[in-house]
């Protein structure tokens, strides 16, 4: 350790993916780390439980993607993701349910081609000059781009990234982007979809985002055996084999300061003091902890952002099987935009929603009993929406009908065995999640890189942030970067 880097005692709130990753490359830095989560278990929004009938729900993530960039974080400490859970390929990928067909996306990369050449002649040569951008992106843009601390925009000077910006497509719009190379509407259903998950309409996206075609497509979709919590699990193992320790079911109530300073933090009116302090809670509700007069930002700079969906959720056992489902399926029989004008703005239930099931005990036998499924259901919403449980319910036939229609199977409301939901206020009240939120910020170019909410408190020197309302972004592996990048820069920090 630099002798300026003086060996520091440091508290993470909270133990999702950005918290065990800070944790983890803190500790590596010669730290003393202690991460304190509210919840009894560690992976917040990817939790997992088990219910008395045998089932077992991964509670949020359910796609493996960029599979390299979690790779990476093992690397970082000796180790291989295949040292902690086995990783298998799914095949097909997923399908999408259109109105009058469906489309299974194979594993292959030659055969996706071919898919996409049968369904629109030209459009395989336009797929692979496609996926080489987005393949250059990705490159470029997980390995540099979203690495950056991004306290100013110089960050981003240095020759690769400044000669890269032309074709980086920082400027365009992913939804012009991908109608220039695809004309028909199922292909570019197809590959509009990944960027749901960045939390905003196509057209308010950079094209940037092609690179999560990328990541899925091209790099594959994988599944953990025992579901994605095991990726939780071996996070917690390797931070604590950096000597990490873990404080569960301690929920911080406030971060004291003294002279520009963090000095502790309070946990069941007791004060525990710490040199640094590393939030990976809700961004919004850590500045709560603290005097308006220290926070980064003033309520009405969160009234004005731009907030990635949140989402009705089931957990539902189901008796006997379904054949003809797959692991992953979207269902998107409906029209996407009038979808997406309901989540940003006209905020209401949408009358014609798009949904997407996942039913891992298609390739994991372990998380339903024997001859049944394990089904996940998830309905984007807006954020801040009235979710009464009689709406929930409303929806949740909606979506058991469409699934009826798409298998052939029928009653299966009378075959459910366990029966979970979970929506805006359950985000509120497990996650302190601004309005409910479930993926953080949306990344539309106002709000992305430098334009985020920052990584370091500005009026305290020892204060920083981590997860998806701040850089690189939401999702699992930019979590996973977003630990890396605040345990460096805390590692940089002089306390004097």
């Amino acid at each position: 350790m630099n002798a300026d880097n003086i060996r520091k005692k440091i508290a993470i709130i909270g133990s999702g993916f950005s918290g065990l990753s800070a944790a983890a490359y803190a500790a590596k830095s010669g730290h003393e780390v202690h991460v304190f989560e509210k919840h009894h278990q560690p992976g917040g929004r990817a939790r997992q439980f088990k219910t008395e009938e045998g089932f077992v729900f991964d509670m949020g993530p359910s796609w493996y993607w960029m599979p390299d960039i979690i790779e990476g974080f093992f690397n970082d400490f000796g180790y291989k993701a295949s040292d902690f859970f086995t990783l298998v390929s799914l095949d097909p990928q997923f399908e999408m349910v259109f109105a009058e067909e469906k489309v299974s996306i194979p594993e292959n990369n030659d055969e996706i081609r071919n898919l996409f050449e049968k369904i629109e002649p030209g459009a395989g040569n336009r797929y692979d000059q496609f996926m080489k951008s987005a393949q250059f992106k990705y490159e470029v843009g997980m390995k540099d781009f979203v690495t950056k601390p991004c306290y100013n925009w110089f960050e981003f000077a240095s020759l690769k990234i400044a000669g890269s910006a032309m074709k980086l497509n920082l400027l365009s719009d992913f939804r012009k982007y991908v109608s220039g190379y695809f004309s028909d509407s199922k292909l570019r259903s197809l590959m509009e979809f990944p960027v749901i998950f960045l939390g905003a309409s196509p057209q308010n996206i950079p094209a940037l985002y092609s690179l999560m075609n990328y990541g899925g497509y091209v790099l594959g979709t994988k599944y953990p055996m025992g579901g994605f919590y095991q990726l939780v699990v071996a996070m917690k193992e390797v931070a604590e084999k950096q000597g990490v320790t873990f404080h569960f079911s301690r929920e911080v109530q406030k971060i004291n300061t003294e002279k520009g300073k963090v000095v502790s933090i309070t946990i069941d009116g007791e004060n525990y003091e710490f040199d640094t302090i590393i939030a990976s809670s809700d961004y919004h509700h850590t500045e709560t902890l603290l005097p308006k007069s220290l926070r980064n930002y003033k309520e009405e700079y969160w009234k004005t952002r731009t907030f990635a969906p949140s989402c009705l959720i089931y957990y539902l056992g189901i008796k006997g099987r379904i054949p003809h489902l797959k692991h992953h399926t979207l269902f998107f029989e409906n029209e996407l935009d009038n979808h997406i004008d309901c989540i940003y703005k006209n905020k209401k239930w949408p009358s014609k929603p798009l949904f997407y099931t996942c039913c891992p005990s298609k390739t994991d036998p372990d998380v339903a009993p024997e001859g049944c499924e394990n089904l996940f259901l998830l309905l984007p919403l807006a954020p801040g929406i009235h979710d009464e449980e009689a709406v929930r319910e409303k929806y949740l036939i909606k979506m058991l009908d469409r699934i009826e229609k798409h298998t052939g199977e029928s009653h299966l409301v009378s075959r459910i065995e366990y029966k979970k939901s979970y929506c805006v206020s359950d985000f509120i009240s497990d996650y302190n999640a601004y309005q409910g939120n479930a993926y953080g910020l949306s990344n539309t170019l106002s709000q992305t890189a430098v334009l985020k909410p920052k990584i370091k408190n500005k009026k305290i020197k020892n204060l920083f942030y981590t997860g998806q309302l701040t850089v690189p972004g939401p999702g699992v592996p930019p979590s996973i970067i977003s630990g890396k990048i605040v345990a460096t820069e805390v590692s940089k920090l002089k306390i004097k």
